[in-house]
């Protein structure tokens, strides 16, 4: 299976997954020691080089003290956020 050429989605993830480590004041260590996951590979999510599958977004959002449902409402939400801007600028 190829990675995704959706790169405004990845980037999406990529900053809420930020966002919220942040939010909880964790370290990046701190949350992959939450999700049983490396910090290499949390950084490498957050800066969107990674795709996490399923099983590795669900020990994310445990990590984060949501569900999977609500983890993957938050970066939907800040991806049609983005495309919303998107779409206003190339209308200016």
């Amino acid at each position: 299976m190829r990675p995704s050429k959706n790169v405004e989605l990845m980037q999406a993830m990529a900053v809420e997954i930020k966002v919220r480590r942040e939010e909880l004041s964790l370290t990046q260590e701190d949350l992959a020691g939450r999700a049983q996951l490396d910090r290499p590979y949390i950084s490498l999510m957050e800066v969107a080089r990674k795709q996490p599958t399923l099983s590795v977004l669900y020990k994310i959002a445990g990590g984060l003290e949501c569900t999977l449902a609500e983890f993957v409402e938050r970066v939907e939400q800040r991806y049609l956020r983005e495309q919303r801007k998107k779409v206003r600028a190339a209308n200016r």
